[in-house]
């Protein structure tokens, strides 16, 4: 499997922020990390060893990038302002750099599929909510789709635009409502296991419904737990029988 590691200084992020590249043909994912963890992720948690047999076919070309939950909403000693401030970059740095790094090692139309488990769910769902004209779908797996969950109370214009739980119910933007109706990639996972929350992803279906937003809601058993076996089984599932 082809493997390469890109860099630069993020001009929103003022950090320098890498990018693991796998593969070389395929409709792209965009790996979102959970928790406060990094680029590389995935791989260390052999992730892409189970994804290598359709990034090898040319099925998905898979782009992992960084996280800065740990200079967010993880960061206990930030106040909360700064952390939504902090989170509106990151939305920056990938709608603005990410996104045309890609178009670059791909093409201008090739769809770009946002995936992640635990907070990266939530990014995940949430990037490709705020921006379905950007994205063209999103597996998300194991995520809590209200922000507040992370935000230890506070809540600011923000928050509300960054919690799909919260905004998308009052999304009325023709255009936008639009794109999500005709994507056919939304595709959220959940195990039934210790410290899953199936209740969550049946809430985000529930409100993409009643927006008459086609989704896939799938909920797994109780041996499947909030862990890295968990989403091995699932992201290769998924990448090889829905696309």
């Amino acid at each position: 499997m082809r493997r390469e590691i890109h860099q630069w200084h993020s001009p929103r992020l003022n950090k320098n922020m890498e990018i693991a590249v796998y593969g070389h043909f395929g409709f792209a994912l965009l790996l979102l990390p959970t928790a406060a963890a990094d680029f590389l992720e995935y791989e260390r948690f052999q992730l892409l060893d189970v994804l290598q047999p359709l990034v090898d076919a040319g099925k998905v070309k898979v782009f992992s990038i960084n996280s800065i939950n740990s200079e967010a909403w993880l960061n206990n000693r930030m106040d909360p302002r700064h952390k939504a401030i902090r989170h509106q970059q990151f939305n920056a740095y990938v709608e603005n750099e990410v996104v045309p790094f890609i178009r670059m090692h791909t093409s201008a139309d090739t769809p770009i599929i946002t995936s992640g488990a635990s907070l990266g769910a939530l990014h995940s769902a949430n990037l490709f909510f705020r921006r379905p004209d950007l994205f063209a779908g999103t597996v998300a797996m194991s995520g809590v789709y209200d922000l507040t969950t992370y935000t230890k109370g506070y809540y600011d214009e923000d928050v509300y635009f960054n919690s799909p739980c919260h905004y998308l119910p009052n999304l009325n933007d023709p255009y936008l409502l639009d794109k999500l109706r005709h994507s056919g990639h939304i595709h959220i996972l959940s195990g039934s296991g210790d410290y899953e929350d199936p209740e969550s992803s049946r809430r985000l279906s529930n409100i993409l419904a009643s927006k008459g937003i086609p989704n896939e809601l799938d909920i797994w058993g109780p041996d499947m737990k909030h862990d890295w076996p968990t989403w091995r089984a699932m992201l290769p599932y998924y990448i090889g029988s829905r696309f």
